[in-house]
Formats: structure tokens, C-alpha cells, sequence
């Protein structure tokens, strides 16, 4: 008697060469099984056991690649929508909103949420200009419209979302702001995952050229970065250089020194991104672009004016724009729908033209 299978599924052996997809197509395969043989509960267990385990586990190996693809090579500018606790009053002020408008906490994010929501729902806001977008823990905890902001950035918009991980600078030593500790933060990046996030971005501040103190702000960063990529996700390395210090030009090359030394000694696997204040020399950074673990080079605004970032980004070929201030400047909340959209579809083509020069 012949029995006959009672599924039909063909894998074949990994290689070197092709484990990821083997890795996707075996996956496929149990999945179909599983549907076949678990209940509905059973199916969410296993879904839930995959996401706080297996994923940990395997890292950057399930990165979603046509993210990497889009970052990586893609035409446009990342936008910095990430302004935290001590930074958001300062934000609803430029955007119209006065202190006297909200009276704790919960009530000032519920309205930075609403700024940022218009944002990013504005037909201006698209993949055309826009490759990615930092979010603030707080916004990747909540949702717009039906969907947590993340799954919304990327299924509606096809914008790769980052989120903004550390808790803020310490005070100044050896002519830097180091970022103060983040705790728990094994269990902000599995969050972080959880809600489909594809990267981090974290911030410390040169304030001199200070060769011990800029070693150890980018030690710093370098070290949280891997941990932050073991976990499966890109780091987006951000050693400010304050754009008014007058040593700014020594200041940039301590920090490329460093930052190389420390590139070169990273596992043949780990990729970050560098988040940089622009040069003070032209095309600077520009031989950081092709390093192996480099996926990618933004800049920051870091207090210039719109116009000002844009003019000095478009001397330097290859790097694009992470603008905060700069993309949001102009904005208000007494502005109506059309006057708001007009506004940021300018300041989205200025930048973008910026970026791609």
C-alpha cells in the first residue's frame, strides 16, 4: 500500500552562499505545515515565541533587506522627528504652541504626537524624498490611525522607521557631552524589533578638539553600536561637532581619525551609519562613504537654518540630509491643511535637492 505524503515540500541544503534564502524558503515551509496541524492559538504562541527568541537570536541575519536596499542606496533624506522630553517644549513652541497649552507630561506628547502625525500623513511626506524617519520612543509606542507608528511609516509610506534610543548628554568633561547611561536597554531594542523598527540613533556632543575626550565619546558610541547590531538592528552613530566651537575643523579630524580606528577593528558583519555635523572642509567624510561597515552617512542641521544646512549639504557629494529643525521650520498649528502641506512639500524639495547633488 502507498501512502501518499500528506505534504508536499521541497528544501534544498544551505551553502555559505545562500543560507538567508534558504533560510526564507525553509521557513515557508514549516509555516505551511504549522497552519496545517496548530489551532489558531497555537499558531500565535509559536509567533510569539519566534519574536522574543529566535529573533534576538538571529540579528541582523532577518533584517529586513529592502530596507538595508532602500538606506543604503536609495535617492533622499532621512527626517528627524525624534525630539525627546527636554527638547519637546521647545519643539511645540516653534510649532505654535505655547507652554500654557498643556499641563503635564501625558498632555504635551499627546500634542507632539498630533504635530508629528500631520507630518507624516501630509501628502508631502512620501518615499520619493523620504528614505527613512527617526521616530522618539514615545511615537514609536503609539499609533496612527489603526497601526503603531512604525508598521504605518513603512506599510503606508514606504519609509524605513529608526528610533531615537538614548536618554540624553551628560555634563561636559574633557570638551565633550558623553550620552548618559540607557537602562534597560536590551529591553528597548527587543521592543524596538517588536514594533518593527530598523534602526537607532543616539547623540553625543564635541564641544573641542579634545583628542582624549573625542576618543571616548566615539569609544562610547562604537561600543553601544554593537550592541545595538547584535541585537538586529543598524545603529546610526551620532558624534555631534557643536557648529559654533571655533576649533570645529580640528574637532572633525580627531573625530574621522577615530571613527576609522574604530570601523576597522568591527566583526566583518557589522553595519552602522554615521550621523555627522556637515564639514567644515568640503567632502570631508566622503572617504567614509565606501568603508564595508558603512551603510550609510547623514547629516544633522545642528542649529543652522534651513537654507544654511541646505547650501552647505549640497557641497558635499554623497551626503544626505537627517534635518530636525531644518524640515520642520515654519510649521504651525493655527495653519490650515493646504498652507501646512505647502510648506513642507517646499521644505522636503529643498532638502531633497540638497541631498541627491
Amino acid at each position: 500500500m502507498t501512502i501518499k505524503p500528506l505534504f508536499n515540500v521541497s528544501v534544498n541544503y544551505p551553502t555559505e552562499e545562500n543560507e538567508l534564502e534558504y533560510d526564507i524558503r525553509a521557513s515557508k515551509a514549516v509555516a505551511k505545515v504549522l497552519m496545517e496541524i496548530l489551532s489558531p492559538g497555537g499558531v500565535a504562541e509559536l509567533i510569539e515565541t519566534y519574536n522574543t527568541k529566535i529573533l534576538n537570536v538571529k540579528g541582523e541575519n532577518y533584517m529586513n533587506q529592502e530596507q538595508m536596499d532602500r538606506i543604503h542606496t536609495g535617492k533622499g533624506f532621512i527626517a528627524a522627528l525624534d525630539q525627546s522630553g527636554g527638547s519637546t517644549p521647545t519643539a511645540l513652541l516653534q510649532y505654535g504652541i505655547l507652554k500654557d497649552s498643556y499641563s503635564n507630561d501625558e498632555e504635551m506628547f499627546n500634542l507632539v504626537h498630533e504635530m508629528r502625525t500631520r507630518i507624516i500623513t501630509s501628502p508631502a511626506f512620501n518615499s520619493e524624498h523620504i528614505l527613512g524617519a527617526i521616530l522618539f520612543e514615545n511615537t514609536m509606542d503609539r499609533k496612527i490611525g489603526e497601526q503603531f507608528t512604525a508598521d504605518f511609516l513603512w506599510e503606508k509610506k514606504n519609509v524605513v522607521p529608526f528610533l531615537k534610543i538614548d536618554k540624553g548628554l551628560a555634563g561636559l568633561e574633557n570638551g565633550v557631552q558623553l550620552m548618559k547611561p540607557i537602562p534597560n536597554l536590551k529591553d528597548l531594542l527587543k521592543r524596538a524589533l517588536e514594533k518593527n523598527i530598523f534602526g537607532t540613533k543616539m547623540r553625543s556632543v564635541i564641544k573641542e578638539a579634545n583628542s582624549e575626550g573625542i576618543k571616548k565619546i566615539v569609544e562610547q558610541q562604537f561600543d553601544i553600536g554593537k550592541q545595538i547590531a547584535e541585537a538586529g538592528l543598524v545603529p546610526i552613530i551620532e558624534p555631534e561637532v557643536d557648529i559654533h566651537i571655533g576649533d570645529k575643523e580640528k574637532s572633525e579630524e580627531l573625530l574621522k581619525s577615530e571613527i576609522l580606528n574604530q570601523l576597522s577593528v568591527l566583526d566583518k558583519d557589522v553595519k552602522v551609519m554615521l550621523k555627522l555635523s556637515i564639514p567644515t572642509k568640503d567632502n570631508f567624510y566622503k572617504d567614509l562613504f565606501d568603508n564595508p561597515h558603512v551603510v550609510r552617512v547623514v547629516a544633522l542641521s545642528g542649529g543652522y537654518t534651513q537654507s544654511e544646512a541646505n547650501e552647505k549639504l549640497a557641497h558635499n557629494q554623497g551626503l544626505i540630509a537627517s534635518f530636525s529643525r531644518a524640515l520642520s521650520q515654519g510649521l504651525i498649528a493655527q495653519q490650515t491643511d493646504k498652507e501646512f502641506n505647502l510648506m513642507l512639500s517646499d521644505s522636503i524639495l529643498a532638502i531633497y535637492e540638497a541631498s541627491i547633488k
